[in-house]
């Protein structure tokens, strides 16, 4: 078979033009049609006017940098050192910006100037899908995930670390400047090591100060201040806890098609308790309503976010950390409670009466008692208590009835059939956008800059999402 005709310096017969490169169901594409539907008023409040400044040399169109770092997250290219190059050689981006070349510090000061509004950009990828009536919000899903920083695991230090650390600075700097003692005037600039070993001395002396202040950190990452020591499946990461509520958007036969993010956030901690209501505030305020049914793991488990939900008549499926505990014949749970008495009968048959009020983390709770000598003398002594003293009490928080009530919902064979669902719906969310999108590791520093990443990681995911939808609507005869 003969080779077809081959030559480097092959002409073009007609002058090319870039869109007949780019396919027309392609996500370039798409991210154009998104950018470009974006009006006026919309671009003010993001901090830019589509008519540009008067005076001064002609600058780039807000539209046209959108576009690149919309396009860039949603295909993992989050630098823009790397986003420079791309808009020189790949065709996508020589589409977005009009066969414009920006450099990686035009695209940069973009990003740091519009970096704060990118919750902005974020809600409005989700009021296009409420708009476009994809988003029923028959079920709702929430999750967190470790993302490491950008920061070593070996730069967290606990505060005999920092003390030893400053002790070897010390010492370094004492030594350089023992070698740099001459007769001769003091140089208009120090040796290079002197002043990296005196920042790092201050650093440490900053960090000392803030592990042992009253509520401080109990470790303190010199390079991210911010980033907090986190276990996650590769290990322990110096990083962050990012967070999503995830609506699927599913077809006529309940499959899952694409999933839309309506929430996201970043926190230094590593329980996710504490983000669960301002996560479905945050939902509520970008959807403009409640879904039918949440679905959390037993992160998310405590009385108060249980107490929270039930007064927002919000329904949720989430497991608890105890359901192990609760299998045994003596849980809390078995104790039936009286209320003519207050007080609580034990499976055994003995009651429990009223003994105290104490106080737990600024909230009231209750304590009811067994007798010790009868309890000494339970066939159930030393599987129900060992305490010889006092036998067997009972601590009643302030939610123990809103915990008693989910208790018995999860046992529900629906209840578990919705669990079930859990994996499918959150999961390959931070899948993509971890492996597709590049978000296994933060680029930025400090949790305000991180915060704003990861909302624009999550709008790209939901652009991602949205172009599917309209690609294949794009491709219909």
């Amino acid at each position: 078979m003969a080779n077809r005709p081959f030559g480097r310096d092959q002409a073009w017969l007609l002058p090319p033009s870039v869109a007949d490169l780019v396919p027309a169901d392609h996500p370039a594409r798409f991210v154009a049609e998104f950018v470009d539907s974006l009006d006026g008023t919309w671009w003010r409040a993001f901090g830019e006017d589509l008519e540009g400044e008067v005076l001064g040399a002609p600058a780039y169109d807000p539209r046209a940098l959108l576009s690149i770092w919309v396009y860039g997250f949603m295909t993992g290219v989050r630098s823009s050192r790397k986003l420079e190059l791309a808009c020189r050689e790949q065709l996508p981006y020589l589409w977005l910006t009009g066969m414009q070349t920006p450099d990686h510090n035009t695209l940069w000061r973009f990003y740091q100037e519009h970096r704060p509004r990118m919750q902005e950009l974020f809600r409005q990828t989700v009021k296009t899908a409420v708009r476009a009536g994809l988003l029923l919000l028959a079920i709702q899903a929430v999750d967190g995930t470790k993302v490491g920083g950008n920061a070593a695991r070996e730069r967290t230090y606990d505060a005999a670390g920092l003390k030893r650390l400053l002790e070897k600075t010390e010492a370094a700097i004492a030594d350089l400047e023992s070698q740099n003692a001459t007769d001769q005037p003091v140089p208009a600039r120090l040796p290079r090591e002197l002043v990296q070993a005196e920042k790092l001395r201050e650093r440490v002396r900053e960090a000392i100060a803030e592990v042992n202040r009253e509520g401080g950190p109990k470790r303190v990452n010199l390079t991210d201040a911010d980033a907090s020591l986190m276990k996650n499946r590769q290990g322990f990461v110096a990083g962050y806890n990012g967070q999503a509520v995830v609506t699927p958007i599913e077809d006529g036969e309940g499959n899952v098609r694409v999933q839309i993010i309506t929430a996201a956030d970043v926190v230094a901690t590593a329980a996710d308790y504490g983000q669960l209501l301002p996560l479905l505030d945050q939902a509520l305020e970008t959807t403009g309503e409640q879904a039918a049914v949440l679905v959390a793991d037993g992160g998310y488990h405590s009385g108060p976010n249980l107490a929270g939900l039930a007064e927002r008549g919000q329904t949720i499926v989430m497991p608890e950390s105890q359901d192990r505990c609760r299998q045994r014949p003596y849980h809390k749970d078995a104790f039936e409670y009286d209320p003519q008495s207050d007080s609580y009968l034990c499976p055994k048959g003995q009651c429990l009466p009223f003994l105290k009020e104490v106080k737990r983390r600024g909230k009231a709770g209750r304590v009811y008692g067994g007798i010790a000598p009868i309890c000494r003398g339970c066939p159930a002594f030393g599987v129900c208590t060992t305490d010889r003293r006092h036998g067997r009490n009972l601590e009643i928080g302030p939610e123990e009835e809103v915990l008693r009530a989910h208790r018995r919902w999860m046992d529900s064979e629906r209840a578990q059939a919705i669990y079930r669902r859990r994996k499918t719906l959150i999961e390959p969310v931070f899948g993509i956008m971890k492996d597709q999108q590049g978000a296994r590791r933060f680029l930025l520093r400090g949790l305000a800059n991180v915060r704003e990443e990861w909302r624009l990681v999550a709008a790209a995911f939901n652009l991602r999402s949205l172009w599917r939808i309209w690609a294949q609507a794009h491709s219909l005869p």
